[in-house]
């Protein structure tokens, strides 16, 4: 009876080439996922990044216009507390309305092209990645 005695459960080698074979591919696929995972986030940095830059640059001018279109009308402030007389007030008036339409224009000009330059190189390093 001592031969009768069972073997212990072996787990035939077919069996664990499959299961090894399964485990390789779990784990190819797996990392294949995170290396696509960690592509996608980093292109969604940098395209956030760049909408950052873009935006921060846009801010600037538009701040940089504003300060301008400020100091214009502290010296137009200054020139009117000058003035000695109605007819000297009415023509510094008119001059500082002229000399801000033509300002205002070439600034709508200086924002539009910042702006469409933003969205330009955006898009570009958008499709870029």
């Amino acid at each position: 009876m001592a031969q009768d005695k069972q073997k212990p459960f072996e787990v035939p080698e077919q069996l664990r080439s499959l299961t090894q074979d399964s485990v390789d591919q779990a784990r190819k696929a797996f990392d294949d996922y995170v290396a696509a995972t960690r592509a996608a986030v980093s292109k969604l940095e940098a395209t956030s990044s760049d909408a950052q830059t873009g935006a921060l640059d846009l801010n600037r001018k538009i701040l940089e216009l504003a300060e301008e279109n400020v100091s214009c009308a502290f010296t137009h402030a200054q020139r009117l507390v000058g003035a000695r007389d109605l007819q000297e007030i009415m023509t510094l008036q008119s001059e500082f309305l002229k000399r801000q339409m033509a300002n205002l224009g070439e600034q709508a000009r200086v924002l539009s092209d910042a702006g469409a330059r933003t969205a330009s190189e955006f898009a570009g390093r958008t499709t870029e990645r």
